[in-house]
């Protein structure tokens, strides 16, 4: 029965599972779960929908309402739509599979059709790509090794040098390209100048994908949303909301200005389905024919919380990274990797900085049950990452986890 079930799992995992959704766990890009979301994520499984179509129920057009107010939170125009998948990374791979089938439009393939064997080799440009896109690019048959990294600005920098992307682009000699920019690096949150970018396609052809899976949050205030400047610009666009929007997992969502595109890679023709029509069913859109109503959670706290609610949490965030990262500076065995550049503090050991050593400091903070951080490598140098997207995340939360780096037990480590 369920009450043995629930015992028994209470006994045997429960004790084993991550305090992910706490307001110190800082690996990798975490968002917790907002009170709003959370009864939006219960109401999600016990209405139990399947967001494949229209037919017979509000899902769809609740995800459709949710969809465009976060189009209008990310600064983006009514030339995008978007739909709901898991996470950044099918968002990524969704956007790339239209851009896929946008080289096919320019070199007269039809890919969905034809397969991606009548296209030949395609050429994939990004300064500091994530990994999902080089997964992504592997399940679409483009193939990991067609991506080909430019070189990114000197100084301590992860964004693109757009004069470098600009020479790689005409080595092409016209011939169509995808180019992924990144708004938001992993390891220190650094921006590509989108603007900058969009601006060759007066002299090159490209589909601009921009991975924004975190860093589009920057876009809720008016002191970071510089840095999004030209997000509209894109034909494919990428944002993860379990991650900054704090909503449960999974839940990300997808944009692009090419829907007919979208809907000739992604449709589901058949008898009981139908064909997709001029607003087409999101079976039509997106990789899923069965899909959850990853929705509901988000437009709970979109409604609850507002842009003001989550805007105060992108930048209560970005303050505490600033915070965290003063006190490092100031710690004698530690050194900060980068500048902090929004809402990720990277650092390392001031002295031999080796992975076991490294690893060894991030095993010795979860130990102490203060904090959890996660092992990265920055330019070359093992490193740590601090990265903060919760919205419980307080001051006295920031100190602890300073203080955990201090404590006795990291002593001889550092």
């Amino acid at each position: 029965g369920g009450e043995a079930a629930l015992a028994r799992f209470a006994e045997r995992w429960a004790p084993g599972l991550s305090g992910s959704a706490g307001p110190r766990y800082l690996g990798f890009v975490t968002g917790g779960a907002t009170p709003a979301s959370v009864a939006g994520d219960w109401l999600t499984s016990a209405y139990d929908q399947n967001v494949s179509g229209a037919a017979g129920s509000w899902a769809a057009a609740l995800e459709r309402e949710t969809v465009d107010w976060l189009r209008e939170l990310f600064g983006l125009g009514e030339a995008h739509s978007g739909a709901f998948v898991t996470g950044a990374t099918m968002s990524n791979t969704v956007g790339l599979a239209i851009a896929r089938e946008w080289l096919g439009e320019r070199l007269g393939v039809d890919v969905s059709r034809d397969g991606l064997a009548a296209l030949g080799p395609v050429d994939v440009l990004s300064g500091s790509p994530h990994s999902s896109v080089t997964k992504a690019l592997s399940v679409l048959g483009i193939g990991r090794n067609r991506l080909r990294h430019v070189p990114v600005l000197a100084g301590n920098r992860e964004a693109v040098d757009v004069t470098q992307l600009d020479t790689a682009l005409a080595e092409l000699d016209g011939r169509p390209a995808i180019v992924v920019a990144n708004a938001g690096t992993v390891n220190t949150v650094d921006f590509d100048d989108l603007r900058a970018i969009a601006a060759l396609k007066e002299r090159h052809d490209f589909w601009l994908h921009v991975d924004a899976a975190f860093g589009g949050f920057a876009a809720l205030s008016p002191t970071y949303a510089h840095l999004v400047d030209g997000l509209d610009a894109a034909d494919s666009v990428c944002v993860d909301l379990h991650k900054w929007l704090n909503v449960p997992y999974d839940a990300a969502v997808q944009f692009t200005r090419r829907r007919d595109l979208q809907t000739r890679v992604f449709h589901n023709a058949s008898p009981y389905l139908g064909l997709p029509t001029g607003d087409p069913d999101f079976l039509h859109l997106t990789p899923e024919n069965s899909r959850r109503l990853r929705a509901l959670p988000a437009w709970f706290s979109l409604l609850a919380y507002g842009r003001a609610g989550h805007r105060e949490i992108v930048e209560r965030n970005v303050a505490l990274a600033h915070r965290l990262a003063e006190g490092i500076a100031a710690l004698p065995g530690l050194r900060l990797s980068a500048p902090v550049r929004l809402n990720v503090v990277c650092f390392t050991l001031a002295e031999n900085p080796t992975q076991e050593r490294v690893a060894a400091v991030a095993e010795a903070v979860s130990a102490t049950g203060e904090a959890f951080l996660t092992p990265t490598v920055y330019d070359g140098t093992p490193a740590l990452r601090a990265a903060f997207s919760n919205w419980r995340t307080s001051q006295a939360d920031t100190d602890r986890v300073l203080a955990a780096l201090d404590s006795p037990p990291l002593a001889h480590l550092l």
